[in-house]
């Protein structure tokens, strides 16, 4: 079984040893939005929602805690909380990796040095979206948070190891631990050592004794509650999100990527054992470590805004009431009417680092309706990962010859031939779409020995679909020029 803790919802899935789905069941969580810019989610809720989402999955198709060899965990990753480490109280709703309320602590940090300060350590810049500075708002903040800390009666964490510490008992002797995919994505975590970075951590201001222990991606950590679901059952893989897609889609070689539609979008390169900087705005992370096998890095190009995009436009605008009618609806029309739509709700991501940016519609006449907003939302999803694929390609020296991918948005056939029309290059969709839950299945799969070893996960991959690109070069290159033309209208907006 997978716990598959999303930014929207939180699913379990059950795979069997083909990969394929036995079970699957799903719950939605509210997404709190305070002010502008910031965004929380319930800690207290989605943990109610992990237990309900398993117990669920088993009881759907008549399985027992018998019929689960291991039990893996996949995450939103850089969402941050903080909770007492004698009660599990929650000290305050999470920080989702959205929240752009440490934009002004970012510049404070990075001082004279910049964004770049903590790069070569972590591969990451000082930005919003990492963890790092969210614990530091939380300790200037909430004066619950600050308590805790000096009485060492903190637990600092980002989802994974809020989840993990509930499954195995919780203030019961519950595991305080993360993994090296998550802890990568914190800005505390030396990407050489693998451990946290007791110089950064000073100077954030946060202390080491709050921060999980840091484990491999696939090992078992221990057994999980008696008076969960699961009872017994070996807990035995920890993978961000992101990497578990990656490792999902069998991307387990040097130069293999791929890309998930999600919430937002993200691009993952494997670079093998070596560490690869970036020269054009790509985050160095950590894909994923067997056992005590050395780790596996990758480049990563993080589009904030592309899932959520339709849910705005569903629960923002209410131009659809469900978001599978965004294709439909997109559809109706030939092109996008010279409409575009750049999401900067929270700034640019990758490869651009713009937190300035914000969100606009261009290019509207009065021949434009919400027909042609929708299939320019969707065509702003393609736009974004082309941005990033030519980034990962100057970086790596790689051309792209097929991106595989998965998510929620790649049912959307219109999507995926346009993603394939504007990068010119075929998109591969597999047979199992749920390759995030499936690659947390590999990893605790692998540590108790129900799969014998990579070869197996390669073996499992199949193709479902492939779209091919038809559109003629100066389409693609006119389409191409006005994006950029509009995403210059959304900068320095902030």
């Amino acid at each position: 079984m997978s716990i598959d803790q999303g930014t929207t919802s939180t699913r379990a899935i059950v795979f069997d040893r083909s990969g394929r789905v036995v079970s699957s069941e799903q719950i939605e969580h509210r997404q709190i939005f305070p002010r502008p810019g910031w965004v929380e989610h319930d800690p207290a809720e989605i943990w109610r929602n992990t237990r309900r989402v398993a117990a669920a999955a088993l009881a759907a198709v008549d399985l027992t805690v018998d019929d689960i060899r291991a039990c893996g965990l996949t995450n939103q990753r850089e969402t941050t909380m903080a909770w007492d480490r004698s009660t599990g109280e929650p000290l305050h709703n999470a920080i989702v990796w959205q929240d752009t309320r440490t934009a002004d602590l970012c510049v404070e940090l990075g001082g004279d040095a910049g964004t770049d300060r903590y790069r070569t350590r972590t591969g990451l810049p000082l930005s919003t979206y990492f963890s790092g500075p969210k614990m530091r708002w939380l300790l200037d903040h909430v004066p619950a948070v600050a308590e805790r800390a000096r009485n060492g009666e903190l637990c600092f964490g980002t989802m994974d190891s809020w989840i993990s510490w509930n499954m195995t008992g919780g203030p019961a002797g519950g595991l305080h631990i993360t993994d090296v995919t998550n802890a990568s994505r914190t800005m505390l975590m030396d990407l050489h050592t693998l451990a946290w970075d007791e110089q950064i951590c000073a100077e954030m201001g946060i202390p080491t004794d709050a921060l999980p222990q840091i484990r491999s991606s696939s090992q078992v950590y221990g057994a999980l509650r008696e008076h969960g679901s699961l009872p017994g059952v070996p807990f035995a893989g920890i993978l961000g999100d992101q990497q578990a897609a990656t490792f999902g889609q069998a991307c387990l070689s040097a130069g293999e990527a791929k890309n998930t539609y999600g919430t937002g979008n993200f691009l993952l390169l494997n670079t093998g054992t070596d560490v690869v900087f970036s020269d054009h705005g790509l985050l160095t992370t950590v894909c994923y470590q067997i056992g005590d096998a050395a780790p596996h890095y990758a480049l990563e190009g993080s589009i904030a805004v592309t899932g959520s995009l339709v849910q705005w436009l569903r629960d923002n605008l209410g131009i659809i009431t469900d978001s599978a009618e965004v294709e439909t609806l997109a559809r109706q029309v030939d092109d996008n009417g010279g409409v575009y739509v750049v999401p900067a709700f929270s700034g640019l991501f990758a490869p651009r680092w713009r937190p300035d940016a914000r969100g606009v519609i261009v290019g509207l006449t009065r021949f434009a309706d919400k027909r042609h907003i929708a299939r320019a939302a969707l065509e702003a999803s393609a736009f974004q990962t082309r941005e990033v694929i030519e980034a990962m390609q100057a970086d790596s020296g790689v051309a792209l010859s097929t991106l595989k991918v998965d998510g929620g948005m790649v049912v959307n056939d219109l999507l995926m031939q346009f993603q394939a029309d504007i990068l010119d290059v075929p998109v591969s969709r597999p047979v199992v779409n749920e390759t995030t839950a499936l690659g947390a299945a590999y990893a605790a799969g692998l540590a108790v020995g129900y799969w014998s070893g990579e070869d197996e996960i390669r073996a499992n991959w199949a193709e479902h679909t492939r779209w091919t690109p038809s559109m003629e070069a100066d389409e693609r290159a006119r389409l191409y020029r006005e994006w950029n033309r509009a995403v210059e209208h959304s900068l320095d907006l902030a």
